[in-house]
């Protein structure tokens, strides 16, 4: 893998060093988001097969990205490249399990309640798109390396939105608790620019399409959710299921028990 310089870069090592270091961070937002959720009795271990196999395949991802950085900040690229055909691989497992989820949610009328049921049928298959569209576009320029790991990184960003959604006050959020995450999900992104300029003076371009793409799946997601064609999806897919009876655009109650008279 060949590295392109761009512009007048600060050292090598301290480049491959910051993208190590999102990498643990991004990492350990999602196992606390999780655990927290774990500890508070939100989640369990009896969930369904699918579910599983779900949170299997998504943990191996960011398995797979912090170990990429690790080999790549130490030198050992063969291993990085080896691993890296495993996670070109690993994305279409991800794909059919995200999309199998969230219609498997949807139809059993579990959506969350602090979000509108068709917006999460959209938003989840298209921030799975977005983030498959990017990690292609990064391993297609695999040999231009700061293209490489930048679009990387941004396509992890985008998947830090259920660490997020676990740690935020999700409530409270409501009813922007989505458009809240993926801000949030921006800050990594953001930063990389930040720390672009600092070292070089400029902003790699890779950081403008990333953050282009992030910005286009909350367009195209606010587009379907709120447009005739959204309506026609949700509809088909919640037919005869109990989450035809939930309303596309309401929000369901908030857990608990029942107010007094």
């Amino acid at each position: 893998m060949a590295t392109v310089a761009y512009g007048s870069p600060a050292p090598a090592g301290r480049d491959e060093g910051f993208f190590l270091r999102g990498a643990g961070v991004m990492a350990l937002l999602i196992v606390a988001g999780f655990s927290v959720q774990l500890a508070m009795g939100r989640s369990t271990f009896s969930s369904p097969p699918l579910v599983h196999a779900h949170a299997i395949v998504f943990m191996g991802w960011v398995t797979i990205y912090l170990l990429q950085n690790v080999f790549a900040a130490t030198g050992r690229m063969t291993l990085h490249r080896r691993l890296g055909w495993v996670a070109a691989a690993w994305i279409i497992p991800m794909l059919v399990l995200g999309f199998a989820v969230t219609i498997a949610i949807v139809r059993r009328g579990g959506v969350p309640f602090f979000f509108r049921p068709l917006q999460f049928l959209v938003f989840d298959p298209v921030t799975l798109l977005t983030f498959a569209g990017l990690t292609t576009a990064a391993i297609l320029m695999r040999r231009q390396t700061d293209w490489h790991r930048r679009l990387h990184f941004c396509a992890m960003s985008i998947l830090l939105g259920p660490g997020f959604g676990r740690l935020l006050p999700m409530p409270l959020l409501a009813p922007w608790a989505w458009e809240a995450i993926l801000a949030v999900c921006l800050i990594f992104p953001l930063v990389g620019m930040w720390a672009d300029k600092r070292r070089s003076g400029r902003v790699h371009p890779a950081w403008l399409w990333g953050v282009a793409a992030m910005i286009g799946c909350l367009l195209v997601t606010e587009a379907i959710t709120y447009s005739p064609v959204g309506e026609t999806i949700y509809r088909s897919v919640v037919a005869g299921t109990p989450g035809e009876a939930v309303a596309p655009l309401a929000f369901a109650p908030p857990p608990g028990p029942p107010p007094a008279p």
